[in-house]
């Protein structure tokens, strides 16, 4: 793979994880694989549409995947490596 595909992969990570309530999401998610009811409690500053858009744009870019267990969604992080994107951005600029 050429050095601009590849600049363009992390171009577009970047672009979905810029977001504010995405990048909190992660966060939530690197801890414990979350259901959308806990991450509603957790965020109960969004409606519960707008979390569900979040989570539906975080999985569409590979970020995330989910389980469903009868009516429950549980999400997770898809790749490791996005917890280490995250681990590294909050170990430099969250002290």
């Amino acid at each position: 793979m050429r050095e601009i595909e590849k600049a363009k992969i992390i171009s577009k990570l970047l672009r979905v994880l810029s977001n504010e309530n995405r990048l909190v999401i992660v966060c939530y998610l690197i801890e414990k694989p979350m259901t959308v009811s806990e991450l509603h409690e957790k965020m109960s500053y969004l409606t519960q549409p707008a979390l569900s858009q979040h989570l539906s744009i975080l999985k569409a870019n590979r970020i995330l995947d989910s389980n469903k267990s009868g009516l429950t969604i549980t999400y997770f992080i898809r790749d490791e490596r996005i917890v280490n994107v995250i681990q590294v951005l909050k170990e430099n600029y969250c002290k």
